[in-house]
């Protein structure tokens, strides 16, 4: 099994939210020594718990600090920018880490209306654009001729085709399933997004649809889960606590950074708060790796995977670290033992 990461740059209550951005940059250091696969780092805006917003910054500082674990956006929403644009910034951060780039992208606004606006006044409706611009996008990485109204510019800085960003479609949904596989391109379903809510079907339409590109002549799936491992369960639901305050939070309109465990077991939750969570927390993947690492090897049996990309918050950063190194020895990662 395959292991990666996908981190969000999560606001921590009583800390700076540039703090989050230095964990992040933390995190990917210590997970590449851990044997981990790929580190992605994901786009959002207006969200204040979430202070990643800019992923082609913070992939160039990780860049810079690393050697080997494959570095990507999850994702880049594409619908905001121009597909030259980002073709050229992801060929600068290819030339920082050649051929370990990977380009995750998708249509969703990762953000509210307004925020969506303010980043781009032209963007409105363009969402039905998407598709094209991924095919924009696809020719302007690889430097092959442009069919577009505009086919004369190169961007820079040049590269072989062959060491170019990897372009991955993100999705929650059949859409994305069905546009990546019509593309031939890896497809990486948002599993902590619903619980997992429609994952069987995206990836059966997905294999079943998959048109062979020359890039990926064989369909390529993955998911992103939410996990949070400790030493014993009681341990990791405590750390968890955070998020389930959290998404109950946001579910009423609620947002802001991410609040100590501590403080919450103290309030506690009331009874309609706790049969809310209590379908959630059956979902999920919180406790020691006797608990969690056969589930999330049960499930990537069940999906036919050999790659699980895995998000994890809590507000202690060493809480996270300590999480990513028992997932990385429960599946006898490359380096995690030495570690």
């Amino acid at each position: 099994m395959k292991l990666s990461v996908l981190d969000q740059s999560i606001w921590v209550e009583g800390r700076g939210e540039g703090d989050a951005l230095r964990d992040t940059l933390d995190l990917a250091t210590h997970c590449e020594a851990l044997g981990y696969g790929r580190f992605w780092v994901s786009e959002h805006h207006g969200l204040p718990t979430i202070v990643g917003s800019a992923p082609e910054v913070l992939l160039a500082a990780i860049a810079a600090r690393t050697t080997r674990i494959r570095l990507g956006s999850a994702g880049v929403m594409l619908p905001h920018y121009s597909a030259f644009k980002v073709a050229e910034v992801f060929r600068v951060i290819d030339a920082l880490a050649p051929g370990r780039i990977d380009l995750g992208v998708g249509r969703a606004p990762g953000g509210d209306r307004r925020t969506a606006m303010a980043l781009n006044p032209a963007a409105s409706g363009m969402a039905e654009d998407f598709p094209q611009q991924v095919v924009d996008l696809m020719q302007w990485l690889q430097g092959a001729p442009h069919q577009g109204v505009i086919a004369h510019p190169r961007p820079t800085p040049g590269s072989p085709a062959a060491d170019v960003p990897q372009v991955w479609m993100l999705g929650s949904s059949d859409y994305g399933a069905q546009l990546a596989a019509h593309l031939g391109l890896p497809y990486a379903f948002a599993y902590f997004f619903m619980d997992g809510q429609g994952v069987e079907q995206a990836m059966q339409l997905y294999r079943s649809l998959f048109r062979p590109s020359e890039r990926h002549p064989r369909a390529q799936a993955t998911i992103c889960v939410w996990a949070l491992l400790a030493d014993t369960d009681e341990q990791a639901r405590h750390a968890a606590l955070s998020r389930d305050r959290w998404r109950l939070d946001r579910a009423r309109g609620r947002l802001g950074a991410l609040r100590h465990p501590d403080e919450i077991a103290r309030v506690g939750f009331t009874a309609e708060e706790t049969a809310t969570l209590e379908p959630m927390r059956r979902k999920g993947f919180v406790g020691s790796p006797a608990t969690v690492i056969p589930r999330l090897q049960a499930l990537a049996d069940e999906l036919q995977l050999d790659e699980l990309v895995v998000n994890t918050w809590a507000t202690e950063p060493q809480v996270r670290r300590h999480s990513y190194r028992l997932l990385a020895e429960g599946f006898s990662l490359d380096g995690s033992a030495s570690r």
